[in-house]
C-alpha cells in the first residue's frame, strides 16, 4: 500500500487535542482550509461520477476536467455495486458529498494532516484505487459486489488498506452485508472490537460505543436506532498479524452526524463521538 506524501505525524499532537472539548459548529463557522501540494494522480475513466444525480455527478465531472493533485489524506468513498437508489442516487452517495466535506473540514484541523478538502468517490476496480490507504462505504445492507469488484477489494485490503463501512441496520443488512464479505475475505471471521483495541485510541480515547441516530430522530430525541437494529456494535476483520482491516460500525450513523454537526438542533454527543472516531479510523489507517 502507498501512502500518500510523508510526515504525517507531524501535525499530530497536543495542539490538536486541545480542540477537543470545541464542538464542530464552531470548526465548521471557519470555513474549510484547503492546501495543495506538488504532483498528481490521473483521475480513472472509471470514476463513477455518472451514476448519482444531481450534485454528485456534477462533482465528479469537475473531478474529471483536471488532475488530482497530491495530499497525504484523501477521504476515498466506495462507489460499489448494488445498494438500489434513495433520494435519488445510488445508495453509496448516501449523504454525499455534504458529510465528507464537513467530516474533512473538522478532522484537517484536528489532526494536520495535509488532505484533500473534496468528495473522493472511487469504484472498487478503479486501476489507482491502492494509492488510497483509507476507503469508506455506508448504506451496505443492499450491496451486491460483480466478482471484479470483490476481487479488486481483497487484494487492497491483504495489501495494507482499511475499510470502514458504516450506517446499515438489523439483522437483515447485516446478513446481506456477511454474505458480500464473504466473497472478499473468506478465510477471515468477523469479530468484536473490544473497547481497549488502540483503533479507541489512537488519537481520542472512546470508552463507549454510541448509537448515532439519523438526523431527523437526532433532532426530536426520538429513538435512535432503525429496523431492529437496537444495540450497536463495532466490529471488525483482522489479518493474521493483528492488523485491523475492517471497522464495520452496525446499527449507527456516523455520516449523518458529519453531515449535520454544524446543525444546532442536532445532538453534539453524537456529532462529537462521530467525529472523534472518524479521526480514529484516519490515524489508524494512516499508520498500520
Amino acid at each position: 500500500m502507498q501512502q500518500m506524501g510523508g510526515g504525517w505525524r507531524r501535525g499530530i499532537g497536543g495542539g490538536a487535542l486541545a480542540v477537543a472539548g470545541i464542538s464542530a459548529a464552531a470548526f465548521l463557522a471557519g470555513g474549510p482550509s484547503v492546501r495543495s501540494a506538488g504532483g498528481e494522480i490521473p483521475i480513472p475513466a472509471g470514476h463513477p461520477s455518472d451514476a448519482t444525480a444531481g450534485e454528485a455527478e456534477v462533482t465528479g465531472a469537475a473531478q474529471q476536467a483536471r488532475p488530482l493533485p497530491m495530499h497525504e489524506f484523501y477521504f476515498t468513498r466506495v462507489a460499489y455495486s448494488g445498494g438500489g437508489f434513495r433520494r435519488w442516487r445510488q445508495s453509496w452517495a448516501t449523504d454525499y458529498p455534504k458529510s465528507d466535506r464537513q467530516f474533512l473540514i473538522v478532522a484537517e484541523r484536528l489532526t494536520g494532516l495535509d488532505m484533500f478538502m473534496e468528495e473522493h468517490p472511487r469504484v472498487l476496480t478503479d486501476e489507482h484505487l491502492n494509492r488510497f490507504p483509507f476507503l469508506y462505504a455506508l448504506e451496505v445492507g443492499g450491496m451486491s459486489m460483480t466478482p471484479e469488484e470483490a476481487t479488486a477489494l481483497r487484494e487492497f485490503l491483504l495489501r495494507g488498506g482499511f475499510l470502514v463501512v458504516d450506517d446499515f441496520w438489523g439483522t437483515r443488512e447485516w446478513e446481506i452485508f456477511e454474505y458480500e464479505m464473504q466473497k472478499v475475505l473468506p478465510e477471515y471471521p468477523i469479530v468484536d472490537v473490544p473497547l481497549e483495541h488502540e483503533i479507541f485510541h489512537t488519537f481520542y480515547d472512546i470508552d463507549e460505543i454510541v448509537q448515532v441516530p439519523n438526523v431527523n430522530n437526532g433532532r426530536r430525541g426520538g429513538a435512535t436506532w432503525e429496523r431492529d437494529g437496537y444495540e450497536p456494535f463495532v466490529k471488525g476483520i483482522f489479518d493474521e498479524e493483528g492488523r485491523l482491516m475492517v471497522i464495520i460500525n452496525w446499527n449507527t450513523d456516523l455520516g449523518d452526524a458529519w453531515e449535520w454537526a454544524e446543525d444546532p438542533y442536532y445532538p453534539l454527543r453524537y456529532s462529537t463521538y462521530a467525529i472523534q472516531m472518524g479521526v480514529n479510523f484516519i490515524v489508524y489507517a494512516m499508520s498500520h
